[in-house]
């Protein structure tokens, strides 16, 4: 019998396991940058100020719409959208029918692996509290995918 991620679009899923699709990884809470003229996105170090950076999980997952007014909160109506996730969500990944990544804790079992496989933004960012908006710029990554 095929896992449920392998048998169902993201509109079929249960709440449960909407929210089991998520891999802790910690990359779409960090701020990002789009040109404008290009449609390009560009990660940045920078998390945001919810983003607790010993678990790469939101600290207030709750509330955080409510916290930070342009959080991206995603569901089902906007996978069209979902161009801005890195290639390792696994929401984008079922959303253009690809197979979950070998270190995602729903096939490999182990939650801690995202961490150990570097895919996680653990260990890599830098507070927002630190940062200017206006320098944002100066904190572009490469190594996020999209």
């Amino acid at each position: 019998m095929p896992a449920f991620w392998e048998d169902k679009t993201l509109e079929q899923l249960t709440d449960e396991e909407w929210e089991s699709l998520c891999d802790g990884c910690g990359r779409c809470c960090l701020h990002k940058l789009e040109d404008v003229d290009s449609g390009r996105y560009f990660y940045t170090d920078v998390a945001c100020r919810l983003l607790d950076e010993s678990t790469c999980r939101c600290s207030d997952y709750g509330n955080r719409k409510d916290l930070v007014s342009d959080c991206m909160v995603l569901d089902t109506t906007d996978t069209d959208q979902f161009a801005w996730l890195p290639t390792t969500c696994a929401y984008r990944r079922i959303a253009e029918h690809k197979p979950l990544e070998w270190w995602h804790h729903l096939v490999c079992g182990d939650r801690h692996t995202v961490h150990t496989a570097g895919i996680s933004v653990l260990g890599h960012t830098s507070r927002e509290q630190d940062v200017a908006p206006g320098d944002l710029e100066d904190h572009i990554i490469h190594w996020i995918d999209f």
